[in-house]
């Protein structure tokens, strides 16, 4: 089981991240920055590692959010090391996107070509070119769009404006002011409040005042290099440090003399902290390098402890958080660690100097293949909401891990498989050119007889149909059934009679894809292939409903959500509900309709599925206008639209969905007129994803009854009630179940539902729930 706890992560859709650490003397760089903003379309922070310019671009990015209709948004670029995939990781964090099969920067420009915005980008340097022709365009096409870059260089872009971020203001060592005049330094400032955080008992008096002016002048005013001095008062007097950094800047930057001052000494406090660790934390810096983002001690323990044991890794790794090497992070009770990127790159020098950079990128490789193999042999149960947030902590280190597969034939297939693995999770999270891009690469890489090829051309043409690519999706299809054949591969036999049912669907040839997704059907049965199973129950019922067989395709879907129900599993359910939604309104049933879509979209909601929420928002706005909600109906029109984007999909894509759609904005427009259709729309295009998901459930609305009338609009079943009684009492589930003689796994399905359809997140909530009920409610119904 993977555990539930999360990681902490930029938010998703671009949101500026919190600036939680202080922000010591940049009053005149924040002013100068805006300054330059409100010239030119394009601003680069430049300089050195550890000088402070994302932080100093955050804060300038969060001061003028204001100033533009759509506010500021925040795209970080550290772990894109493809120049391939900036487009992806904007679309991604941006969540913008539109109805394309390519990495094409004109779809980010046709999403971005009427909005106001400041757009930050942060970490340009190891893909300055692409993001260079990204930006290019980016100003010459999106008028409204102000551009603000953090990169070791310039762009070299048209129009650009450069701000070195400089050090931080030092005292001038030959013209010392008083001792009690030492705080009108922001160095001095930004080390004070250093050393208090090492040292709680720390001071400054008018005897070591003078010392601590002279450090400081010495540390350039690098706020790197700051943090790491005021570590060494632990150990040291003011005066001592003084000394010591002296002589370790003249020893250490010896043969170094070419380089600007401040570089000097940086390198020469980071290879002071290098040379005061053990042999044993040295190896683990090294060795930790080849990490992007943030990772576990499982993940460190695996990757590092090559002759080493768990407990040397460990005490290395308190060692280095110690020293301030590495950083703690600790969020819903799970502790990760990241390296910052001047000292990751310092580490990464020297395991090359060791001569164990390939050695220790396979282990890295090995760890996040299994990852993704143990993700896929748990998905279909109860633990897909933690292996999501998962897999999107570590996708830094996915990435790192493709690119090292990818690259050589040998380790080929490893990248197939993984991306094959995980193709759930690229769906999920608007992936699909992500996927698309990494399976490409292996596959022109990868041996013609590896195993794994029928599966990722299988895969790669889902994608493809996803994206509206029909001509990429038939040729592989052609080629993977054909190798299939060769090799008598039964279960990918059936899994690509099921894609083609659907790509007939897609294009409404409702007979053909009803009798291949029989056929695969029964092959999943007869080989007892679960996912294989509940993926054509949905896709079959869906056919089978919107081929107006209306009886047996609710029937198909209701056993879906029956098999995926018992095991907790919400990612086939919430699409068997998606699809119950679309056939009761085709019905004629709008109240069936909305309840079944609104189930599916809350446990859409919980697994971040982007392209199951587009599809679920746009269901609703049919069932509004059905309801004769027609402003309503529109709003979410607009929302869903936005949506759609964001997986860089649209309702065109797939015929039958297409005519729903279209006949249900047609009639909401028809009803409100053009002018108030259009401004309904674009209200709800507007709206962030959140609000999105809030509008469309009504969360308002449902809150207000659940207060008056204690009635909720997702009822609990029987059993669910029963259940949520013995959660309130206190109960675990493992109690729960000896109770009622049913499987654990059993309740903690029945505990996810509950907490899905009162959209509450703990069992304490259930609690309290249950407390509100009219006296005996809960109970009586248990009795039923």
């Amino acid at each position: 089981m993977v555990s539930t706890a999360r990681a902490r992560v930029r938010e998703p859709a671009g949101n500026l991240p919190a600036d939680v650490t202080s922000f010591v003397g940049r009053r005149r760089e924040i002013t100068l920055t805006k300054r330059l903003l409100a010239e030119s379309r394009v601003v680069t922070l430049t300089g050195p590692g550890g000088v402070g310019k994302t932080r100093l671009a955050i804060r300038v990015a969060s001061n003028m959010r204001r100033s533009f209709r759509d506010k500021a948004r925040c795209v970080e670029l550290e772990d894109v090391r493809d120049g391939s995939l900036v487009v992806d990781a904007v679309i991604e964090q941006l969540g913008i996107g539109g109805p394309s099969a390519g990495d094409d920067i004109d779809t980010v420009i046709e999403q971005l070509k009427n909005r106001e915005m400041l757009l930050l980008l942060d970490n340009c340097e190891r893909v300055v070119e692409d993001v260079a022709l990204l930006v290019d365009a980016v100003v010459r096409w999106c008028p409204g769009v102000r551009v603000l870059t953090t990169s070791r260089q310039s762009l070299g872009v048209a129009g650009e404006a450069t701000m070195v971020v400089p050090p931080l203001q030092v005292p001038d060592i030959e013209h010392l002011p008083p001792p009690e005049a030492y705080e009108q330094f922001s160095s001095v400032r930004l080390f004070i409040e250093r050393a208090k955080a090492a040292v709680p008992e720390f001071e400054v008096t008018a005897e070591n005042a003078t010392a601590l002016m002279r450090l400081c002048h010495h540390l350039d005013g690098n706020p790197l290099a700051i943090e790491l001095a005021a570590l060494r008062l632990r150990s040291l007097s003011l005066r001592q440090l003084e000394e010591r950094l002296a002589e370790h800047y003249d020893l250490l930057t010896e043969g170094r003399r070419g380089a600007p001052a401040r570089q000097q000494t940086l390198r020469a406090l980071i290879d002071w902290s290098y040379e005061l660790a053990s042999d044993q934390d040295r190896l683990t810096w090294a060795r930790m390098s080849v990490f992007s983002g943030s990772f576990d001690l499982t993940g460190a323990e695996q990757v590092v402890a090559d002759g080493l044991s768990e407990t040397d890794v460990l005490g290395a790794i308190h060692s280095l958080v110690d020293k301030s090497v590495l950083m703690r992070e600790e969020e819903g009770g799970e502790v990760r660690f990241r390296l910052p990127h001047t000292l990751r790159e310092y580490g990464q020098h020297k395991l090359i100097g060791f001569g164990e950079l390939d050695a220790v990128r396979q282990r890295h490789l090995a760890f996040y293949a299994n990852l993704v193999g143990r993700f896929a042999a748990d998905w279909i149960g109860p633990d897909q909401v933690a292996w999501v947030q998962r897999l999107r902590s570590e996708q830094g280190n996915l990435r790192v891990a493709l690119r090292t597969a990818a690259a050589s034939p040998e380790t080929a297939g490893t990248a197939l498989r993984m991306c094959t693995d995980l193709w759930p999770y690229w769906g999920i999270r608007g992936l699909n050119s992500e996927g698309r891009h990494w399976l490409d690469e292996a596959m022109a890489i990868a041996p013609h007889e590896v195993p794994e090829r029928v599966r990722a051309q299988r895969v790669g043409a889902w994608f493809a149909l996803l994206q509206g690519d029909t001509d990429t999706a038939k040729s592989m299809l052609e080629q993977a059934t054909e190798l299939a054949d060769q090799r008598g591969e039964e279960t990918e036999k059936a899994y690509l009679t099921l894609v083609r049912a659907m790509a007939a669907f897609f294009v409404n040839d409702i007979a053909r894809a009803a009798a291949l997704a029989e056929e695969a059907l029964g092959q999943f049965r007869k080989r007892e292939v679960l996912g294989g199973e509940l993926f054509t129950l949905f896709g079959l019922g869906l056919v089978k409903g919107l081929g107006e067989d209306y009886s047996t395709g609710l029937g198909l879907l209701a056993e879906c959500v029956r098999l995926t129900a018992e095991r907790g599993e919400l990612y086939w359910r919430s699409y068997a509900l998606s699809a119950s939604a679309q056939v009761e309104v085709r019905r004629g049933d709008p109240e069936r309709a909305e309840a079944a879509a609104k189930e599916a979209l809350g446990m859409q909601r919980q697994l971040d599925n982007r392209m199951g929420m587009a599809t679920n928002v746009d269901s609703l706005a049919w069932v509004a206008q059905r309801q004769g909600r027609h402003e309503r109906a529109a709003r979410l029109f607009g929302a869903a639209s936005t949506a759609w984007d964001a997986v860089r999909a649209a309702p065109g894509f797939w015929a039958n969905f297409a005519a729903d759609h279209d006949e249900h904005e047609a009639q909401t427009r028809a009803s409100l007129g053009d002018g108030a259709f259009q401004e309904a729309f674009d209200r709800g295009r507007q709206l962030s994803l959140n609000s999105t998901i809030d509008y469309a459930l009504e969360v308002k609305k449902n809150v207000r009854a659940r207060s008056e009338d204690n009635v909720h609009p997702m009822p609990l079943t029987r059993r669910e009630r029963q259940i949520a009684e013995l959660v309130a009492q206190g109960n675990t589930n493992k109690e729960i179940a000896e109770s009622l003689v049913i499987a654990q796994r059993t309740v903690e399905g029945h505990v996810q539902n509950i907490l899905t359809k009162l959209d509450f997140s703990s069992r304490a909530q259930i609690g309290g729930w249950v407390a509100t009920q009219k006296p005996g409610a809960v109970a009586d119904a248990t009795a039923e």
